[in-house]
């Protein structure tokens, strides 16, 4: 019989041991290990049984065992010493409490809105690299002592678990997630009913969300649930699946999580006396409707939409992940619509107003989808992209937004991804360390960073090194097996047809990672295109390599699901599946043992499709070295020391398999001849000493760049900051004031021109160091010249005499309009590099409350008869 409700009955833990629920309930015993010890002392065998999840281990521990700790006194004392570290770290100050600004206060809170967040394998709510990305941030956040709140959703059946069929094909599973079972608990009002957020929908409908609560050390994080008894069916299968359902389920779940997490915020807020966000952070474009709500709640306060979408922009931050246009959700125009306005959703927001902020009307647009990158981005003054290459990409594709600027002037700027690194280094890693600067030492250098280079990492022995490196890879080797073994039971394999699985894997051998999703771009069968060459260095009698891939397709692309079979089928081939595995069901909890246990992690995207890739900066950080295209992050930071990078075949007229041949062939020469041969390249006391000192250096220097700790701060003194400030100076005045100027001067612009550009040689002579007068004329229509900034702008010019590595050289008025109301600006233009140099001369709108001079994308720039005067000086 099959029950009809399913609940967990939890023990009542003796009055000694109520400090467990506390530390069981907050989320930093996923990175603190002493935490971990100390609830793996309370039931070993139930520690491994409950998938290391302190609340299913609590849930399940004996009555008789939780009386004999009780009165357990070492234990106790372990437990008192637990609790008081957490109470210490969750009240002292930390990094953000004693930092300062020398232009303003520290924002007195941040709300930080994203789809997916990946904590712990213990809160399944996570796809892929944004999820965890989402969840360093919270981390580090917490350890820097930023005041955070995390808004999400809660999927009851998460992303989905994968398998293998017999033949390889991927299956997807969807446990059902009981919340009460998870390390989260419901916010409630004081009386005890549960908080609840709703949602008005078309036809008098309303979708109706409970908010879960889960503290992620000093960050709470508030994920909303519309699995309510008050909703109809498909409302409450809202919160259903992590990218699942279609475009309406779809556009349902970001209004949930953009207009509902706002709502969220604002409840959790007065509950708990937490500080009001003054910055608003979307993790992309799925919460983008977070600004929506906003606008509703300053219109209801008596401000014009217009001024309300200044005061909303000055403290937002939107941050783009994705390199490709197919990345981002669009909606159809009608279905927008229909949610919003009188009888849907914010019904004081004009619905074409909403309409606007979405809708691509740029040039190569569809203008009939609603875009939420694009409105994310017109809804933010600050925008970042997630390594210094993807910054340039996601300038180039946005471009359309800010017409008449060169890409590199669009205003996205780029902070480089970074991971935990309390979660992610093996506690083998982490101890080498603490025995050279000690424990303390060496979790702020993780968690907080800040050093240039780990200096200590050079006083560790080559030996210590290397037999470091070899426990790694034997716990490697052992994990392997026991997922290999569950792996082929689940695809329907006896016992007695596995008796192989005992030899894969050797803890000697030269051990490549590769683990990631698998879209198309990310090249899972790289490693395939000469599969006899692939096969020659797997068996290869004196430098053999072992690979292991993991990485899960989504369940609606069946491309991606052929690549997990291709992969699956030659791992299965009897001849080298000791060599080569590929482990389903890829996740934290895999990853933890994968990082530190492989020598080398490669990565082979499409250039330059990858926007950051932060799984190589988790094996780096255990000594791992990264063979990887020049993509992301390893563009920004490669160096020889830290491993190798593959050549790519660029170009627009390259054949898609001309490209994947010339890079495959790449990718084997380097492992063939420079990879294997260092490993194994031994010296006179056995050991590889060139291969432990590049695991040396990667350590010293390129650990403390990866730092999740160094990227929030990072956030916090480039966007989190300004944005703050930004946020105080736009008071309603000021956002009114800024609203009408912006309208006079878009309603201006069209009369504003360059009519004429004069230059005055000072020696007749083009020489470094010589200084040219500029003289313009331009026409200014209704605008003041308060309005505008004129501008020179010069550099170096290429053969088509486009400007590279421009400056910009603000010119001043000189005297008053002529009678034609044209405007007389000057200046000089020193000659300050030799070769091909020219100019230009522009206008820009300039209002103090700008972020940017390309934030309206607005600019004025000479016609060719204009400009006859201003040519290539130097060539």
């Amino acid at each position: 019989m099959k029950a009809i409700r399913r609940f967990t009955v939890r023990p009542v833990l003796p009055e000694p041991l109520r400090p467990l629920s506390d530390l069981a309930r907050n989320l930093r015993w996923s990175w603190h290990a002493e935490t971990r010890d100390l609830f793996q002392a309370v039931d070993p065998e139930g520690w491994r049984a409950a998938g290391c999840d302190p609340v299913r281990l609590l849930g399940s521990v004996s009555g008789t065992r939780l009386a004999e700790l009780a009165r357990d006194r070492r234990f106790l004392r372990r437990l008192s010493a637990a609790a008081d570290d957490l109470d210490d770290y969750l009240r002292g100050n930390r990094w953000y409490q004693n930092h300062s600004l020398p232009d303003g206060d520290l924002p007195a809170a941040v709300a930080y809105f994203s789809p997916e967040f990946g904590v712990t394998a213990a809160l399944p709510q996570y796809s892929g690299g944004l999820g965890i990305l989402a969840g360093d941030h919270l981390k580090a956040a917490s350890d820097l002592g930023v005041p955070l709140i995390g808004v999400g959703l809660l999927y009851r059946h998460g992303y989905f678990r994968q398998s293998l069929s017999r033949d390889g094909w991927q299956q997807e599973h969807y446990p059902l997630l009981d919340p009460n079972e998870m390390p989260v608990s419901l916010l409630r009002r004081t009386d005890g009913t549960p908080v609840r957020v709703s949602l008005a929908l078309p036809a008098g409908r309303c979708l109706h969300a409970h908010i879960w609560v889960a503290q992620v050390g000093r960050v709470p994080l508030l994920m909303l649930d519309s699995d309510v008894e008050e909703n109809g069916p498909s409302e409450r299968d809202v919160t259903d699946r992590l990218y699942g359902g279609g475009s309406e389920h779809r556009l349902l779940q970001e209004m949930l999580l953009g207009i509902g997490g706002v709502r969220a915020v604002r409840a959790y807020c007065e509950l708990t006396g937490h500080a009001a966000p003054e910055v608003f952070h979307t993790n992309e474009g799925h919460a983008g409707f977070l600004g929506l709500e906003r606008i509703r709640e300053l219109s209801e306060e008596g401000v014009e939409f217009d001024a309300a979408l200044e005061a909303v922009r000055a403290g937002t931050v939107f941050t783009t992940h994705t390199p490709v246009p197919a990345g981002i959700d669009r909606f159809d125009r009608e279905l927008v619509a229909r949610h919003f306005g009188d009888g849907a959703e914010l019904p004081g927001v004009d619905v074409e107003r909403v309409l606007q902020l979405g809708m691509e009307t740029y040039p190569g647009g569809e203008p009939n989808l609603f875009n939420m990158a694009v409105m994310g981005l017109r809804l933010a003054q600050r925008a970042n992209g997630v390594s210094t290459l993807h910054g340039a990409v996601s300038r180039g594709m946005f471009a359309g937004l800010w017409p008449g600027f060169d890409a590199d002037e669009v205003p996205i700027t780029s902070i480089t991804n970074g991971v935990h690194a309390p979660t992610w280094v093996a506690p083998e890693v982490f101890r080498l360390g603490a025995r050279r600067i000690g424990t303390q030492r060496a979790e702020e250098a993780l968690s907080v960073g800040g050093s240039q280079r780990w200096d200590a990492a050079g006083e560790i022995a080559d030996s210590e090194i290397w037999d470091l490196r070899r426990e790694l890879r034997e716990q490697l080797v052992t994990e392997v097996r026991t997922r290999l073994r569950a792996s082929w039971r689940q695809r329907g394999a006896g016992s007695a047809e596995l008796g192989w699985i005992d030899n894969v894997l050797d803890p000697d051998i030269l051990t490549i990672g590769f683990a990631r999703r698998v879209p198309s771009y990310k090249r899972l069968t790289l490693m395939l295109r000469d599969r006899d060459r692939l096969m020659e260095m797997l068996l290869h009698p004196e430098r053999p390599v072992q690979i292991v891939v993991a990485g899960k397709a989504h369940p609606a692309d069946d491309g991606g699901k052929r690549l997990v079979r291709e992969l699956v089928r030659f791992a299965d081939d009897p001849r080298v599946r000791h060599r080569i595995v590929f482990l389903p069901d890829y996740g934290m909890g895999m990853a933890q043992k994968l990082y530190p246990g492989c020598d080398v992690w490669l990565n082979n995207p499409l250039r330059p499709l990858e926007a950051c890739g932060t799984s190589g900066m988790k094996a780096a950080l255990n000594g791992c070295l990264n063979l990887s295209v020049l993509d992301g992050w390893w563009d920004e930071w490669y160096e020889p020391d830290f491993g190798w990078a593959i050549p790519t075949a660029d170009g627009p007229t390259m054949d898609e398999d001309r490209r994947d041949d010339l890079e495959a062939n790449a990718l084997y020469e380097l492992i063939e001849k420079r990879v294997a041969p260092r490993f194994y390249d031994r010296g006179a006391g056995g050991l590889p000493e060139r291969w432990i000192e590049m695991v040396r250096r990667t350590l010293a220097n390129l650990g403390p760049k990866v730092l999740a700790g160094r990227m929030v701060r990072e956030y916090v003194e480039r966007l989190y900051a300004p944005a703050a400030l930004a946020h105080r100076s736009l008071t309603t005045d000021a956002a009114r004031e800024l609203a009408v100027w912006k309208a006079r001067v878009r309603a201006g612009w069209p009369r504003v021109a360059v009519d004429h550009v004069e230059v005055d040689e000072a020696n007749g002579v083009a020489e470094l160091g010589s200084t040219l007068a500029l003289r313009v004329r331009v026409a200014l229509g209704d605008l003041q010249p308060e309005d505008v900034e004129v501008q020179a702008v010069a550099g170096r010019v290429d053969t088509d005499d486009r400007l590279r590595d421009a400056q910009t050289v603000p010119l001043k008025p000189a005297g008053g309009p002529d009678q034609q109301g044209r405007w007389v600006y000057e200046g000089p233009l020193t000659l300050d590099r030799t070769g091909p140099f020219g100019y230009t001369v522009r206008i820009l709108p300039t209002h103090r409350l700008l972020a940017a001079g390309a934030d309206l994308g607005l600019v004025a720039v000479p016609t060719e008869a204009t400009g006859e005067g201003a040519g290539v000086l130097m060539r």
